[in-house]
């Protein structure tokens, strides 16, 4: 990825404007989503270090305080310019200097951004420091649609939105690439993060995840197929998500009008591509399996939007086993805006029964949307727009 062409992220203002501000940053996201480009591209460190470099990383776990002694020798002009700004590429892989950032932040030393592809190993243990109220957590995702220019839905949905894997004009070598990230990323870091004995039996989770990402997961039904305890099956996905590999998606159990919501979340695996790998799908896919992927790229567009927007907004679904069901409804402040998403180019009211019935349930939804195929926008129904895939960001409060 270093050899790329730099493309400017959405989240460069947001970091910029925390350092400004003389905060520090964590900067969490699965791996080559492009934190060390970014980084590299957009910011000048007076000290910069990769604990990816073994021989770097081997350096200060054998002496963490080391860190200490190098931020307390950087120049400093006068005592009203900025903090030297020190960046720490992967520091999940040493814990420990947590300890010695939350030192210098303290003594007001310098500015630190720390990059990570892993929550699990900051949070394990009991003597881990995850600097509270001391540094701003951002998040940095596969490209969101305005990061790239006119992909091609198919494109997206087989391939994904990890920025190396876009950078090949050749699909056969996105294909390669991909099924090494899965054998390289999460065959051997996420099973080591796991730390199971029975690795073929997570081997076997980690397929049956990817084939079951977006749907409702059932513990139970999980663990007879790949022949664990249904409290390993939580185990295993807790694990995917503190990788940052799984998005949870919790639903909408509160209703005046219905005795019964589904209460289990949804898991999205957090990139289709990587999704489409792990699950051994191949390239040539039906309409069927097309329409769900479709539905599952939305609800992580939606995801990435609103960890971008300025006002928070959180991803939700909801659904009555009885029948209805909307895929996924943004809120904000208690306010709601159902999303459907339907692999057609050509919708009819009747699509939007269920956009119509979420609103007659829930007055604070005023408007809702069925993202589709189609060429142009729509009018459905009343209240009820039909949007084309590529202006799925109009539907995020705000926008």
């Amino acid at each position: 990825m270093e050899c790329m062409r730099y493309i400017p992220r959405l989240l460069d203002p947001k970091l910029q404007a925390v350092l400004r501000r003389g905060k520090s940053v964590l900067l969490l996201g699965p791996r080559q989503t492009g934190k060390t480009t970014l980084l590299s591209s957009t910011l000048r460190g007076d000290l910069s270090l990769s604990f990816v470099r073994p021989d770097v990383r081997l350096r200060y776990e054998k002496n963490p305080g080391l860190l200490a002694s190098e931020v307390e020798a950087l120049p400093r002009a006068t005592p009203a310019a900025a903090l030297p700004l020190v960046l720490l590429d992967e520091v999940q892989r040493i814990p420990p200097l947590l300890d010695v950032v939350q030192d210098l932040i303290d003594r007001k030393m310098a500015r630190f951004v720390l990059t990570g592809s892993s929550a699990r190993k900051l949070k394990r243990g009991p003597s881990v420091n995850l600097l509270p109220g001391r540094i701003v957590p951002l998040r940095l995702d596969p490209f969101v649609l305005s990061e790239m220019r006119a992909p091609a839905l198919e494109t997206l949905l087989l391939d994904g939105s990890l920025p190396g894997i876009l950078s090949q004009e050749d699909p056969a070598a996105r294909e390669e690439d991909l099924l090494a990230y899965v054998t390289t990323y999460l065959d051997e870091e996420i099973r080591s993060e796991a730390i199971v004995r029975r690795l073929a039996a997570f081997a076997r989770f980690l397929e049956h995840a990817a084939a079951e990402s977006g749907r409702l997961v059932s513990f139970r039904k999980l663990s007879q197929e790949v022949g664990v305890a249904h409290t390993t099956i939580a185990a295993y996905y807790e694990v995917l998500e503190d990788c940052l590999v799984a998005e949870r998606v919790d639903p909408i159990t509160e209703s005046r009008a219905r005795a019964r919501l589904t209460k289990s979340s949804k898991y999205l695996l957090f990139d289709a591509g990587v999704r489409r790998a792990l699950a051994r799908e191949g390239r040539r896919l039906p309409a069927e399996t097309m329409g769900h992927l479709f539905e599952q790229w939305a609800g992580l567009e939606l995801i990435r939007l609103s960890r971008l927007a300025k006002t928070a907004f959180q991803v939700r679904f909801w659904r009555d086993p009885a029948g209805p069901e909307v895929d996924w409804v943004l809120e904000q402040e208690g306010v709601y805006v159902p999303v459907e998403v339907k692999w057609k180019d050509a919708p009819v009211p009747q699509d939007a029964r269920h956009l119509q019935l979420f609103m007659s349930e829930y007055p604070s939804a005023e408007r809702g949307y069925l993202i589709c195929r189609t060429p142009r926008r729509l009018q459905l129904a009343p209240r009820v727009e039909a949007l084309p895939w590529q202006e799925i960001g109009q539907t995020a409060p705000g926008s």
